[in-house]
């Protein structure tokens, strides 16, 4: 019985915001969560996963939780945090053949993929050169592979580094009503 009444007592200090109450519910508890998930078989990332998530719960729910029955509660929830990991699991289709998926449809390409991007990749180049000349120096030093600091954007097309993201919005919203139209 005097294990009760410190649950009790912690849990309700815990709802309180008693750090220190908080710590001793969670290594009162820890092992029991720990065990509930490793009867599942769940890797230990999961299973770690779903502990820090069983926390998490007590945490939004303290104050709702029965004081007499957080150790039931804890049970209950992790059976059900380990539940929703696995059937998550079984979602996920795992192969070990790198060909298992050749010839599966949506796997290759459309035929017409290329002709496209390459007229969306001219429809680009026009709106950009329909841009002024620095804004199409702009966004080509900051697409470009890395990127150009800002520093030296700066310094090449002679505005304040604090002004380069505001224009490089605006480059991009005109961009977009360029290839909208």
């Amino acid at each position: 019985m005097l294990t009760r009444d410190f649950d009790q007592a912690t849990v309700v200090e815990a709802a309180a915001g008693d750090q220190g109450a908080w710590s001793r519910l969670v290594d009162h508890y820890a092992r029991l969560v720990w065990a509930v998930t490793r009867s599942f078989r769940l890797t230990d990332s999961d299973a770690a996963d779903v502990s820090q998530m069983v926390w998490l719960r007590l945490l939004e729910h303290i104050d709702r939780v029965d004081p007499a029955r957080v150790g039931a509660w804890l049970v209950v929830t992790t059976r059900r945090e380990c539940l929703r990991v696995l059937a998550f699991r079984k979602r996920v289709l795992l192969t070990y053949e790198s060909t298992a998926f050749e010839g599966v449809a949506g796997d290759q390409p459309e035929p017409d993929a290329g002709l496209l991007a390459g007229e969306r990749a001219d429809d680009v180049r026009r709106a950009l050169e329909s841009l002024p000349d620095r804004w199409q120096q702009l966004l080509g030093m900051l697409m470009a592979d890395p990127p150009a600091p800002y520093a030296e954007i700066s310094a090449t097309i002679g505005i304040p580094i604090g002004s380069i993201g505001p224009i490089r919005g605006r480059c991009l919203d005109k961009l977009r009503l360029l290839l909208a139209s």
